[in-house]
């Protein structure tokens, strides 16, 4: 899980603007956070099979964003790619 000062700093690098929280892009780059994280606890604990659910649910939820942003802001989409390196 994250801590408030870690997602802060995901949201204050992401934001479109000085009040966005929501926006597909912090989203996405939240997900990917928590995503990392439950891929490492994964490692260690492999049969932690109630985690393992909840990085399936979070990496579907991010490919739905993803699909969603990439089809109203292709731009966006790119540059959030670049970023977080994803494929």
């Amino acid at each position: 899980m994250l801590n408030v000062q870690k997602k802060q700093k995901i949201i204050q690098k992401y934001r479109t603007h000085e009040s966005d929280t929501g926006s597909p892009q912090v989203q996405i780059a939240i997900l990917s956070a928590e995503i990392d994280d439950l891929t490492k606890h994964l490692k260690e604990h492999k049969k932690d099979n109630s985690s393992r659910r909840g990085l399936i649910n979070k990496v579907n939820e991010r490919r739905r964003l993803i699909k969603y942003l990439e089809r109203e802001d292709a731009g966006a989409f790119e540059k959030l790619k670049k970023e977080l390196e994803l494929r």
